[in-house]
């Protein structure tokens, strides 16, 4: 580690979700216990972006660690109920330049999967017991909070969400009584319903959600509130553990989500393209981008042009997964937010988690508000009645590992944005050799739909170049959280956390 010694390094999108990983490394937890610790903190500070009711996906490599992608996202309910008895609702997020319209009630809910997967992740990686994981979530959901200006940010963009139901108001508000408005900046919020529940996952295990007592209060609300889910869900639920997806960029070997995701696919696929010439300019990155766009499986795949261009750049194998394991899969790339963690000893873990946006019902007594997924239109092209029963639903979010002798754990929330932004890191870090914050905090570009979005503090000549190349455009007037969030962990102990989402980085002192 670079200057002062220490146990890790982590970066994510709140001081309270790092410092849960920080005091797990300096108690001993190697990487993976400090973020399964960090990932039950992350909703008590960021519940407008991920919840234990939601799902995630976690990358883990280390020195006795082969490269492993935990999947643990949400799976499409095993019944449909009928459309006539299905409780779903639209509402209104205001995010000021826009509204865009989400869905709610339990018809909203899918199978999470972020409780099955964080004790998949402790039997399989973790040192520590999970009682231990819990505490520093739990002391802080117990004492309270203070709400920062960028969560209180999102939760008043998605506000009718967060006040859909009296439950989910007292839980997210600095009052219990519900009449105040949502947690204002300076606000203390207190969930002590979750510090119950996460003291309840200690003594029972996982068994609480699979068919125990939360299990069943699910399922009670699903079917009283026209819900689809149900006890069946939860006993079936099955993590998966993939092999990541590598590709050799530039001297580096770089591991991300595979299929049935996209994310990961689609910034392999543009590495592929750059790999073998120099560093890319703003003008051939932003043709990468609209060659990857291209690619994509609802679009392009099914043009003759942009296929046997993909055949070309990809081999076989890659091609057939990129066509089987996606197209036709439910997708959603909402609100998300990530995490990574680097021990001393070279461990490496990334964790990218979402809710949607959460779907406005808290399960009584546990503090969590169960996540949207079969509320998003992504999910449903053909309407929101028409998708596949018990299917895992595809994502953009692409927790991604450089593995050499510096190894660097990175990954980023933003919907689509999230390949452009991990896209752009990763090529300011091997291509233009830039320190971690700078590779974070350098302007970025997303070209998507023929539309080209230009981040403020571009180059102005870069500006004037793109612009007469791409004339339906826009400059952005700074930094801002639409280009994602990228939260960057490296083994020499440096770190960035994104300020366009609030980000940190902390270290485990030796």
């Amino acid at each position: 580690m670079s200057g002062q010694a220490n146990k890790g390094v982590v970066a994510a999108g709140h001081a309270v979700t790092a410092e849960a990983a920080v005091e797990i490394l300096a108690a001993g937890g190697n990487a993976f216990d400090a973020i399964v610790a960090a990932a039950l903190a992350a909703p008590v500070v960021e519940p407008a972006l991920t919840s234990i009711a939601g799902g995630g996906f976690l990358l883990a490599a280390g020195p006795s660690v082969e490269p492993v992608l935990f999947d643990f996202f949400t799976q499409t309910p095993r019944q449909r109920r009928p459309k006539e008895a299905v409780e779903f609702h639209a509402v209104l997020a205001n995010f000021g330049a826009t509204t865009q319209e989400f869905h709610v009630g339990m018809g909203a809910a899918a199978t999470p999967g972020m409780i099955p997967g964080l004790f998949h992740v402790h039997r399989r990686l973790c040192s520590l017991p999970f009682e231990r994981l819990i505490e520093p979530a739990v002391v802080k959901a117990r004492d309270g909070v203070v709400v920062n200006d960028m969560q209180s940010y999102f939760l008043d963009i998605l506000r009718p969400i967060f006040t859909f139901s009296a439950p989910a108001a007292r839980t997210f508000g600095p009052n219990r009584d519900g009449t105040d408005p949502l947690a204002q900046p300076g606000d203390t919020v207190r969930n002590g319903d979750y510090a119950d529940l996460l003291l309840t996952l200690g003594r029972e295990g996982e068994r609480l959600v699979r068919d125990g007592e939360v299990a069943q209060q699910i399922a009670r609300m699903s079917a009283e509130h026209g819900g689809h889910l149900t006890v069946d869900d939860f006993t079936h639920y099955k993590v998966v553990e993939r092999t990541p997806l590598a590709v050799d960029y530039h001297g580096r070997r770089i591991v991300t989500n595979p299929p049935p995701s996209a994310g990961g696919l689609l910034i392999g696929f543009a590495l592929r393209l750059l790999a073998g010439g120099p560093a890319p300019d703003p003008g051939r990155l932003v043709e990468v981008m609209r060659l990857t766009n291209q690619a994509r499986i609802d679009s392009a795949m099914a043009d003759q042009g942009a296929a046997a261009a993909a055949a070309k750049l990809l081999d076989p194998n890659f091609l057939k997964r990129y066509r089987d394991a996606i197209l036709g899969r439910p997708r959603t790339s909402r609100g998300t937010t990530h995490i990574s963690v680097i021990d001393s000893t070279g461990n490496a873990a990334a964790l990218t988690s979402s809710n949607g946006e959460g779907c406005g019902l808290v399960v009584p007594g546990t503090g969590m508000m169960l996540n949207n997924m079969m509320g998003e239109e992504d999910l449903h092209p053909g309407g929101f009645d028409a998708w596949a029963t018990d299917t895992r639903i595809s994502s953009m979010m692409a927790p991604t590992l450089i593995l050499d002798e510096r190894p660097t754990a990175l990954g980023s929330g933003g919907s689509n944005r999230l390949r452009s932004a991990i896209l752009q890191v990763l090529i300011n870090l091997i291509d233009h050799t830039m320190a971690p914050e700078d590779a974070v905090a350098a302007p970025r570009l997303h070209h998507e739909r023929d539309f080209l979005n230009i981040e403020g503090g571009t180059d102005p000549a870069t500006i004037a170049d793109l612009t007469q190349h791409y004339p339906d455009h826009r400059v952005w007037p700074g930094r801002n959280m639409f280009f994602g969030g990228v939260h960057l962990a490296a083994a020499d102990g440096t770190g960035a956390g994104d300020p366009r989402r609030g980000g940190v980085v902390r270290r485990a002192p030796a």
